[in-house]
Parts: structure tokens; sequence; C-alpha cells
């Protein structure tokens, strides 16, 4: 009792592979990349700034809290997590602008021009 047959302990360790693989190649530099091409220079490492801070504080949350997370809600917490990469999936889809062949001089304009973002840049901040 609580051990793993040999061939159950490879087919785990086959699939977190797998996972760690798809979310560096999905997800996983998003959080990188995507600020440092939508801030303007001017404000651009204040951003980033923040934006590594709000990473780091959300990372350490989740560990301090995924191994009780896990206890009460079992299988159910992957479902949870699914949950949230459906809404963030959502999300870009409708407010994040696409950024492609765009220059960095050039973003205001592009957030000037956004459905959504458009009613908080003013003539008078971004002329």
């Amino acid at each position: 009792p609580g051990e793993l047959p040999k061939w159950y302990a490879i087919v785990v360790v086959i699939f977190i592979c797998v996972y760690v693989a798809g979310f560096a190649w999905s997800w996983g530099p998003l959080g990188w990349l995507v600020p440092s091409e939508i801030f303007p220079l001017e404000i651009r490492s204040a951003a980033q700034s923040i934006n590594v801070s709000v990473n780091m504080i959300f990372t350490f949350a989740v560990a301090q809290v995924f191994l009780t997370m896990l206890c009460h809600l079992k299988f159910g917490l992957f479902l949870f997590f699914a949950f949230f990469v459906v809404i963030m999936t959502v999300f870009i889809y409708f407010f994040l602008p696409e950024t492609k062949n765009i220059p960095i001089e050039e973003m205001v304009i592009v957030w000037k021009e956004h459905w959504f973002w458009s009613k908080f840049m003013t003539e008078v901040d971004y002329p």
C-alpha cells in the first residue's frame, strides 16, 4: 500500500512532461511577452515591474493553498484551474488587441481603436 506500480509512475511522469511542454509552448511565456509588447516605451519598465510583482504574488498564493485545496477538492481542483484557463482565453480573445506587425510607437493607436479600451483613452492624455 502507498506504492505506485512502476508502469503507472512512468505514465504519470510522461503526463507531467507533456503538461509542462504544453504550458511552456502556450500560456507560459505570455505573462512575460505580452506586457513587453503592449505598453508604450514611456511606462514599459514600470508596467513590467508591476506585472512581475503581481505574477510572483499570485504564484506564491497558489503555492500556499494548492495542497489544502487538493485535499478538499481532489480532482475538482484541476477543474477549478481549467475554469480559469477558459476565463483567461475568453478575456484574451475579447480584450487583448492583436499586436502582430505593429510598431511599439503605434500601440497607442491600437488601444484608441479597440472597442473596449477606447473608452479609457482620452485625446488629452493621448493626442
